[in-house]
């Protein structure tokens, strides 16, 4: 009989490798290792895999806490999922963007529209216009040492940069807006390029299905999945081998990979020599948190998947309604909205009770949108995530963490080395296959 593909010969020693952290780069990187025939023991602190994928359930159906969606471009997520034989359940349904402005909601999908966006004066939304395009046609060459705020404003001239692109940086990194690089906007403006219409994907099931079918393969090719188990420490010892310690007990591994947010990396890293290691990991790199006010509605808010809401005073920045991209079936019929706030842990509201952000979210949204009415929401659930957006500043090409920060022994697969590239599944499964095949390689 054929030998297996995932498979080491009876006499070699399989290398045993620990992969910290159960969020979909963990997963991913576990899922290429096992593939290649490692033997693989994954780490997750909490009680469930899929990290920023976790879901919860509600009328016996299961919906993310924060919100997901495919892109035609996403090949490393959509690879994965063939690599599982779930792609084909995977479906695509057209996408709009919308502004709101004093209570009204203008689409800007479409040059007609912009031209329409009254908000803006006509010179600034042919200059937003001009911005947009130019955006798409050129190189994204030095834009890393250049920032969004130098670049925007000259493109689009300072009135336009204040009234319309600086409210949507602030709404994703706050006070660090100023700093983040050009070219993290300019990819942004990309990864849709060549796409006669903007549409996304989801998947029949949610992401709680994909974590379901990578938990599942993982658990058929031995990989020992360990959740509420959190590493205390990783270190080497004297031989130079990896050492791990959960529930106060140190396991021995040829090879880590790392693909929790480098602040539990810093919190982990033992005294003995993996702290004296971790200089190529810059000391102030941070990350955005989120807040999500999850709501179940008996009506749709608008036809659009996205609506920034910049007006001053509201306590959130987007609304996202997600049914207009799933299918009924996935919503139990109910209309699924996300009221997100991007803020860093440190922020007073993060820290609010899940009925005074439930009470401010819900009364900003009717007070923006009158005609929802109490009646019209059924259900309203808090999530918050304090690691989710690294913040980027200029020159973070060079700032970035490397793969390999201990030759041949600790790998790093996490959120804050996917730039210029969007913080996103299909980002994270790339980073975690590029890890491993570098890992592998080195053999």
């Amino acid at each position: 009989m054929a030998e297996s593909r995932n498979c080491l010969p009876t006499n070699s020693r399989a290398e045993t490798i620990a992969v910290i952290g159960g969020g979909i780069a963990g997963l991913a990187s576990a899922h290429f290792l096992t593939s290649a025939g490692k033997r693989v023991t994954l780490f997750e602190s909490s009680d469930r895999f899929g990290g920023l994928g976790t879901f919860f359930s509600y009328r016996d159906k299961f919906f993310e806490r924060f919100y997901h969606c495919m892109l035609p471009g996403d090949n490393d997520l959509m690879g994965l999922l063939s690599d599982l034989q779930i792609d084909q359940h995977v479906y695509w349904r057209p996408s709009t963007f919308g502004y709101i402005n004093n209570g009204t909601i203008h689409g800007l999908n479409t040059p007609a529209e912009l031209l329409r966006f009254s908000p803006l004066p006509f010179a600034d939304r042919l200059r937003v216009g001009f911005t947009g395009l130019y955006g798409s046609a050129v190189s994204g060459r030095g834009l890393d040492d250049t920032t969004a705020v130098e670049w925007l404003t000259r493109l689009s001239g300072r009135r336009a940069f204040q009234m319309f692109w600086k409210p949507m940086l602030q709404a994703k990194f706050g006070s660090g807006y100023h700093d983040v690089p050009a070219l993290w906007f300019w990819t942004r403006f990309n990864r849709e390029k060549g796409t006669k219409e903007e549409v996304k994907g989801y998947i029949r099931g949610g992401y709680k299905f994909i974590t379901d079918q990578i938990v599942s393969s993982l658990e058929s090719r031995g990989c020992l999945l360990q959740k509420n188990t959190p590493v205390e420490s990783l270190d080497l010892n004297d031989q130079g081998t990896p050492v791990i310690t959960v529930g106060g007990e140190p396991l021995e591994f040829d090879k880590v990979i790392v693909t929790t947010p480098v602040e539990t990396l810093r919190r982990i890293a033992g005294k003995k020599q993996l702290q004296k290691s971790l200089h190529p990991v810059d000391s102030s790199i941070d990350y955005q948190g989120v807040i999500n006010v999850v709501l179940f509605m008996r009506r749709p808010l608008s036809n659009h998947y996205w609506i920034a809401a910049m007006n001053d005073g509201l306590p959130f920045q987007a609304i996202v309604e997600t049914s207009a991209l799933l299918d009924p079936e996935d919503t139990d019929g109910l209309h699924l909205v996300y009221l997100a706030k991007y803020l860093h842990r440190s922020h007073p509201e993060f820290a609010q009770s899940d009925e005074e952000i439930r009470n401010a979210y819900i009364g900003g949204l009717r007070g923006l949108i009158p005609y929802i009415k109490a009646e019209d929401i059924i259900e309203a659930q808090v999530f918050r995530a304090p690691f989710v957006e690294p913040l980027y500043r200029k020159g973070y090409l060079r700032l970035k963490p490397p793969e390999e920060l201990i030759p041949r022994r600790v790998y790093l697969a996490t959120s804050t080395q996917v730039y210029p590239s969007v913080t996103s599944w299909n980002s994270s499964t790339g980073l975690a296959r590029q890890v491993v095949q570098s890992m592998l390689q080195s053999d």
